[in-house]
């Protein structure tokens, strides 16, 4: 294996970590696609906690274990990762967690609405949708994976089960990992106080527009 990408992989568990977007277990996988190749390096471990360079194997894209050993567990949410890199050619990488917040509305089948102005502004303007529960990795349960994603929006809940996470590169899964439990949280804090209100369909654009201009200007220094 590419040693160098499996310290991507071990990166990027590490940083879900930190992101604390992640079940008390520390559940969930990892993957991160070969640049030029129909392959995924993959995380084998149940947990993403203290991962090391032991709990990754090679994937080829049509499911085939190439490289290293894969519980059956584990093994059994490959179709999901793969069918998300053969669907979408610009995902780099794809996150599985079952963070509290978020997996709280996918049982109860529930979307989590734009209403934190940094949904806008990681392309989940309209929210994040829910995919009907199939039992794990079943061609169902990809099925219906696929059905529920929606073009540029990089994540969907899994009902009755967790969320999946998907971007160009590591750090903005990661990233945008953190804003959809975040704003999961929120909203489920937010019912105390009459429920969780969304951004005007008309505002959202202008929130990532805001976000675009103030990148452009770049860091000033005094």
């Amino acid at each position: 294996m590419d040693m160098d990408l499996v310290e991507q992989v071990v990166a990027a568990a590490a940083g879900v970590v930190a992101s604390g977007a992640i079940s008390a277990n520390g559940h969930g996988n990892v993957s991160i696609r070969v640049p030029g190749a129909e392959e995924m390096y993959f995380t084998s471990a149940p947990s993403l906690k203290g991962l090391g360079p032991d709990g990754i194997v090679r994937v080829a894209l049509d499911g085939t274990l190439l490289e290293g050993n894969l519980p059956p567990i584990q093994g059994a949410v490959v179709a999901m990762h793969t069918a998300l890199y053969q669907d979408h050619p610009d995902v780099g990488c794809v996150l599985h967690t079952h963070s509290p917040f978020a997996t709280a509305h996918a049982v109860a089948h529930q979307p989590i609405g734009c209403w934190i102005e940094a949904l806008a502004m990681f392309g989940l303007a309209d929210g994040v949708p829910v995919a009907a529960y199939g039992p794990r990795g079943s061609e169902q349960a990809v099925a219906n994976i696929r059905a529920a994603v929606r073009p540029s929006v990089p994540a969907v809940l899994l009902a009755n089960h967790g969320v999946l996470v998907f971007h160009r590169t590591p750090d903005l899964a990661i990233l945008a990992g953190g804003v959809v439990e975040e704003a999961a949280q929120v909203a489920i804090n937010a019912q105390a106080l009459g429920g969780p209100v969304e951004i005007p369909a008309g505002l959202r654009a202008a929130a990532l527009q805001r976000a675009m201009v103030f990148a452009a200007a770049g860091t000033k220094t005094a």
